[in-house]
């Protein structure tokens, strides 16, 4: 008797909101709303408004479990209660701690020229007390607790202005504790970046060995009780090691386990990236456009967006976020936030010893065109995937009216434009080719 196959998988969009959407929505009820509850969206000038649908049915009265739904267990509760645990009191959906209250709104004062015919949104200046806050915060983090950098560093880490990229990326964390798990994940990854593979000591040459070491930082060894020690110790040995367990423990304190889980698969998809942009190093290689294109969906800002909910003291569930929509939003988020850093680093590359493959050089060497040309061209790269991102994401807010989906894709739209403004305004770090 042949054995039965079972039946596909049925998993969908609209079928995961049901499931995980009933109960926050009848929590929202409960709690009275979920504006008052996070404390508003933030503004995103990156997500159009979905189309408009049919009146949402009424909400359930409070304590009744929507239709067909089962009540809440343990673990929606915690979802909803928010992290617990040592130094997480305050990463719950809550209101912002003093919340700025300027007169008037605030002015668009960003320095720099943005790449002429770029497609972006631009955003208002991110609050300079917070700021200020973040960028002592995280230079005496990286003096104090892991000794990232010598002295004759200090002008670079000044020039990156870490702290103006982290609050105009995350313009709804609640609090400047929220916006530090950012902060020192986007230190440590750049210091990971810098002296494993760039220009502060990298090499193509052992990379994946250096990487394979320092993920451990983030994705702890599990061994003998004989070894244990030895891997602990290796994690103090170098700068960008130090920096990632350091950053790590930090995250996880205010995340949820699948939230940390996340992180940690992100992680390895850009090292993966690292190391194939290191061998076609070594190679001396140019990949066709496709293929860097390739390399840059996983060498990419994806780790930033995708914890906008943990920075934003709220849960994206896992079923959600796993959903091919959500990752298809995500992805092209990265893809376009990535080019804009071929686009304003571009000359910068070109200053630096040795060849760096950016998507202008790519284009030019494997398509044939002028520097000019391939520039321009790259432009409509990133401006294609600007559109798709945006087209996908009202799409996926439409389809999906769930609160915390709702506030996500608010938040990567967010991280998009703010990754712009900073490579436009950091005049330290960036200027445009003279090809206008």
């Amino acid at each position: 008797m042949p054995t039965p196959e079972l039946p596909p998988p049925q998993s969908s969009l609209p079928e995961a909101a049901s499931r995980f959407g009933a109960y926050v929505l009848a929590a929202a009820a409960r709690a009275c709303d979920v504006k008052a509850a996070t404390g508003g969206p933030p503004p995103t000038p990156s997500l159009p408004a979905p189309p408009a649908t049919s009146a949402p049915a009424p909400s359930p009265p409070p304590g009744t479990p929507a239709a067909g739904v089962p009540a809440p267990g343990a673990g929606l509760e915690r979802i909803l209660r928010g992290p617990s645990g040592l130094g997480t009191a305050g990463l719950r959906l809550s209101l912002r701690e003093e919340p700025p209250t300027p007169s008037a709104p605030p002015a668009h004062t960003t320095e720099g020229t943005p790449v002429p015919g770029l497609y972006h949104h631009p955003v208002p200046e991110p609050d300079p007390v917070r700021v200020e806050e973040v960028s002592r915060r995280i230079k005496s983090w990286a003096l104090d607790e892991v000794s990232l950098y010598p002295e004759d560093w200090e002008e670079q880490f000044d020039g990156f202005s870490v702290g103006r990229y982290m609050v105009g990326c995350h313009p709804d964390a609640p609090t400047v504790d929220h916006l530090m798990v950012a902060t020192r994940l986007m230190v440590a990854e750049n210091a990971v970046d810098d002296c494993y593979c760039e220009d502060h000591g990298g090499s193509p040459i052992g990379l994946g060995e250096r990487l394979l070491l320092a993920h451990t930082a983030l994705d702890p060894l599990h061994t003998t009780e004989e070894y244990q020690p030895q891997w602990a110790e290796s994690l103090h040995v170098d700068a960008p090691r130090r920096a990632y367990r350091s950053a790590m423990d930090h995250f996880v304190r205010a995340a949820s386990p699948s939230q940390a889980d996340r992180l940690r698969h992100d992680m390895a998809r850009l090292h993966m990236g690292y190391l194939a942009e290191a061998a076609w190093a070594q190679l001396d290689h140019v990949p066709q456009v496709w293929e860097y294109l390739a390399m840059r969906q996983f060498n990419n800002f994806r780790p930033c967006p995708t914890i906008t909910d943990t920075v934003g003291g709220y849960e994206l569930p896992a079923d959600l976020h796993a959903q091919p929509a959500m990752q298809r939003v995500i992805a092209l988020a990265g893809n376009a936030t990535t080019i804009v850093n071929d686009l304003y680093s571009y000359t910068k590359e070109l200053a630096s010893p040795g060849r760096h493959l950016n998507l202008p050089v790519v284009i030019a060497e494997r398509e044939g065109l002028s520097d000019r040309d391939a520039y321009l061209k790259s432009v409509e790269v990133h401006n294609d995937l600007m559109h798709d991102f945006e087209a996908e994401a009202a799409a996926l807010a439409a389809a999906c009216p769930v609160p915390n989906v709702q506030r996500f894709l608010r938040g990567v739209a967010a991280w998009v434009d703010g990754n712009h403004n900073w490579h436009q305004s950091n005049t330290y770090r960036y200027s445009l080719p003279d090809f206008w």
